[in-house]
């Protein structure tokens, strides 16, 4: 019983630090066996267990099946026997394993999966910003909102709020699932930061066609590898028929637990959505001067300078841009919006 209550106050130790495991108790036996009823062990993602829930011949099936349940996230009810006709899931949910040993007997094992709340990651101020913050925390997701404007007041359920550039820098215990949804304002930053690192989903609130100049954009002009542009999701979110700002953030969330559960068909198990990448520590898409023009010179919109995020120099001349389109725009011509530099050493847009 002391070694019960310890294995129990562990598990306890390990749940209060956000640790995975999973934890089984033999619930029933027929003898011969050498298991009583009560006896656990703690399986840990790598395989290891503590504790005991059986000899040679049922500790490596317990082990297997704990790593399944932990993949899935659903517990079971495991039966070994020597006398099963064959393995597989019986129609009440047990699961049927054969017992190999010769000495026979029957044991019943409850298998738990212990799971850390996931994180949600949200990029964006925007009304479905919010509303995914809301109904995420309502679910239990763990949520730190990412923007450099964002107030507390706005956003009360969020666990943390953090600027932009954190989205390079924050570390994790376990792989967030990042949704950005600052239509438009920093699309391509926020959905660049996340891609590089290794995370367990990223995903775009933004139309077809949208979404098509973000996947082009970190193609072309940011040379991200196709494997890792082939996991963004944009648009986010299964497809409800969804409206208003709560039913986007619903259909995004429905879709997040398709992938935590393994059930999602875009992604082969429930883990890593990209190669992990290096974190960019310095902003990628241009220099950051204190001398700039706030006239965007593609569209002639003034761009406030505490919010000039798309720059991009030319001549010797930074420009503000009102979103990452019209830099793209200028950047491929720039020519075409301002005047050619006097002199023949000026340097070209910088990409």
């Amino acid at each position: 019983m002391a070694a019960g209550r310890s294995l129990f106050a562990r598990a306890a130790e390990l749940e209060a630090g956000g640790r995975t495991f999973a934890l089984a108790t033999v619930v029933a036996v027929r003898r011969p066996t050498s298991a009583r009823p009560g006896a656990s062990g703690i399986i840990h993602p790598d395989g290891t267990i503590e504790g005991w829930v059986g000899g040679s011949c049922a500790q490596p099936v317990v082990v297997r099946e704990a790593l399944r349940a932990l993949a899935d996230g659903q517990p079971r009810l495991l039966r070994l026997s020597k006398d099963v006709p064959g393995e597989g899931r019986r129609a009440d949910g047990v699961i049927e394993l054969v017992m190999t040993c010769h000495s026979g007997g029957t044991l019943e094992i409850y298998v738990e999966p212990h799971l850390p709340a996931p994180y949600l990651w949200v990029a964006g101020t925007t009304p479905i910003a919010g509303a995914l913050v809301a109904l995420g925390a309502a679910g239990g997701w763990r949520v730190t909102l990412f923007d450099p404007v964002a107030d507390a007041e706005s956003f009360p359920a969020a666990e943390a709020m953090l600027g932009d550039r954190d989205l390079h820098l924050l570390e994790f215990a376990t792989p967030p699932y990042v949704v950005v949804a600052t239509q438009g304002v920093w699309d391509e930053e926020a959905v660049l930061a996340a891609l590089r690192r290794d995370v367990a989903y990223v995903g775009l609130v933004a139309s077809p066609t949208r979404a098509a100049v973000v996947r082009s954009w970190l193609r072309e002009e940011m040379g991200l590898p196709e494997d890792r542009i082939a996991a963004l999701r944009a648009p986010a979110g299964l497809d409800l028929g969804a409206e208003t700002a709560e039913e986007v953030a619903l259909s995004i969330l429905a879709e997040l637990v398709q992938v935590r559960r393994g059930r999602a068909a875009f992604v082969a198990a429930p883990g890593p959505a990209t190669i992990a990448g290096r974190a960019a520590s310095d902003d990628a898409t241009g220099p950051v001067i204190d001398d700039i023009v706030l006239l965007d010179p593609v569209c002639g919109m003034t761009v406030r300078r505490d919010d000039a995020r798309h720059l991009a120099e030319y001549g010797g001349v930074v420009y503000a841009f009102c979103q990452m389109s019209c830099r793209t725009r200028f950047i491929h011509d720039p020519a075409s919006f301002v005047p050619a530099p006097l002199s023949s050493e000026a340097a070209s847009p910088e990409a």
